[in-house]
């Protein structure tokens, strides 16, 4: 039976198909992981402006000490998360947190709203407003590039047959990210 040159010919066809397929996921994981490479050049970026922000606000002495407060706790926040999610950024547990983080942050940092009525606390406070606006816009994109890697490799894992070498070599579906807050566009 296994003399047979047909079944050879399968059994050929069979492993180079594997090991192509294999070989296609691996891609689609590199790209994922790449993708998020970026993403995390840019959240730190983010982190870099923030820290720049809470030392300008300590050398002018402005009050609001509970904001600030609650700025650092959110920086901390996206920092440790970020910390877990660069070490296994295809998990979906560490991709929530790093999504909670950056919803947190930019909801304390919505709330930095300065008085309507005090001018000079609305100009001190324009050009961060700008940098922010400006480094949350190249968040999103970065976070969008990395989200469609992440459908692709999805996609890629999740085909029959390419299923049952994602199951037999341990490919786990990844968790897409988001890095604004619900119902801001």
């Amino acid at each position: 039976m296994w003399s047979s040159p047909l079944i050879w010919i399968v059994v050929a066809i069979v492993i180079f198909w594997a090991v192509g397929a294999y070989n296609r996921l691996v891609r689609l994981r590199s790209s994922a992981i790449q993708a998020f490479g970026s993403l995390d050049a840019h959240l730190l970026r983010w982190l870099a402006m923030l820290g720049e922000f809470e030392a300008a606000q300590a050398t002018a002495g402005t009050s609001g000490g509970e904001v600030r407060n609650a700025l650092r706790g959110a920086v901390t926040q996206l920092s440790a998360s970020l910390a877990v999610a660069r070490a296994r950024p295809l998990q979906g547990d560490a991709m929530a947190a790093l999504s909670a983080a950056c919803a947190a942050l930019d909801a304390v940092w919505q709330n930095l709203q300065p008085p309507v009525d005090a001018d000079e606390a609305v100009r001190r406070m324009s050009p961060w407003r700008a940098r922010w606006d400006e480094l949350r816009s190249h968040n999103e994109q970065a976070a969008q590039l990395f989200n469609d890697a992440v459908l692709q490799y999805n996609a890629g894992i999740g085909q029959f047959p390419a299923l049952l070498l994602a199951w037999i070599f341990g490919f786990t579906t990844a968790r897409a990210l988001s890095v604004v807050r619900e119902g801001n566009s």
